[in-house]
């Protein structure tokens, strides 16, 4: 028998406001269709005043434990994947873990951009799969709205706040492909390019800062390291690209989810696309597009589902589950 780490819930949140493409023309020279045509967003969610990344974190992560059919006391281990935590320290993590009442077990957060819910996913994995914790509640969350430059219009419009989480549970597997849960992960980084897409600021720096991108050097860099690691995640976990239902990608940039779905030989029909109503949301992309997809009625138990991201670090990686 192979221990595997099950999805058992899922669930998302996105704060009240939502800001079109239009908003953005009072202030700066851009248009709706040039925005969409370079990136496929519509418009985005973003935070209120004074509501912060755990805040958005625990709605979510309160949506998936009630798609699962648990309590907060019957998680072992909280994992938050956040670049826009509220505070330098504690963690987002035990911020949630307060705020859903729960006493026992541990929780920490990840940072690793845009790819930090792969990141959180494969620490939550292995966590399961080494018994140190029977359930997890990984979660994405973020507040990008609060590090964006608003006079740059080549970054400012491209993000957006929100949570997406999931509830994982150790399950017992014949040790194949067709066991439920996650079959396999990949992870990388390449410190040489932190240039291209960082923020010019922080706690040591003693300074704010703001998101900076070279979005053709990043664009450059992403759809080969996308296909690259899924390709080898799907190689580990024995699968190939016609037996995958779902791709479920970082939502970044439509031209870098349609390349990446290129390179790997996947048709965009079995892609789940939501970079239209939130923008790049970061480490909640992929959280927030599994849950949507699943409302949606697409995701379905059984499935085959491949996700991949890309973010600042470099750093990128994969999973192959099946839900």
């Amino acid at each position: 028998m192979t221990l595997r780490a099950v999805i058992k819930g899922v669930g998302h949140y996105l704060p009240e406001r939502i800001v079109p493409n239009s908003e953005f023309e009072k202030s700066l020279e851009t248009s709706d269709e040039w925005i969409k045509s370079r990136s496929g967003i519509e418009r985005r969610h973003f935070a209120a005043k004074g509501e912060t990344t755990s805040m958005l974190a625990t709605h979510a992560a309160k949506a998936a434990l009630a798609n699962a059919g648990l309590d907060a006391d019957d998680i072992d281990a909280i994992i938050v994947a956040t670049s826009t935590a509220d505070l330098t320290f504690p963690s987002s993590a035990t911020m949630v873990q307060a705020q859903l009442g729960m006493t026992k077990g541990f929780a920490f957060d990840v940072q690793a951009v845009c790819a930090g819910f792969v990141y959180a996913l494969a620490n939550a994995n292995a966590l399961i799969v080494s018994g140190q914790a029977k359930r997890a509640l990984v979660i994405g969350a973020e507040t990008f709205s609060r590090i964006m430059d608003w006079t740059d219009r080549s970054t400012c419009v491209l993000f957006g706040d929100g949570a997406g989480a999931l509830v994982l549970e150790a399950e017992n597997g014949t040790g194949d492909k067709s066991d439920r849960g996650i079959l396999a992960t990949d992870l990388n980084s390449d410190g040489r390019f932190k240039d291209i897409l960082y923020v010019d600021g922080g706690v040591s720096s003693q300074t704010t800062g703001h998101l900076r991108m070279q979005g053709k050097e990043v664009f450059r860099h992403a759809v080969e390291k996308l296909a690259s690691t899924a390709n080898l995640s799907m190689e580990r976990a024995g699968v190939s690209n016609d037996e995958v239902d779902w791709v479920v990608p970082h939502q970044a940039n439509i031209r870098i989810i349609k390349g990446t779905a290129k390179k790997m030989g996947i048709p965009m029909d079995r892609v789940v696309v939501t970079v239209q109503d939130h923008g790049n949301t970061s480490a909640a992309s992929i959280p927030l597009a599994l849950s949507v997809g699943n409302a949606q009625g697409k995701i379905k138990p059984g499935d085959l589902v491949v996700t991949e991201a890309i973010g600042g670090g470099l750093a990128w990686g994969s999973v192959v589950l099946r839900w």
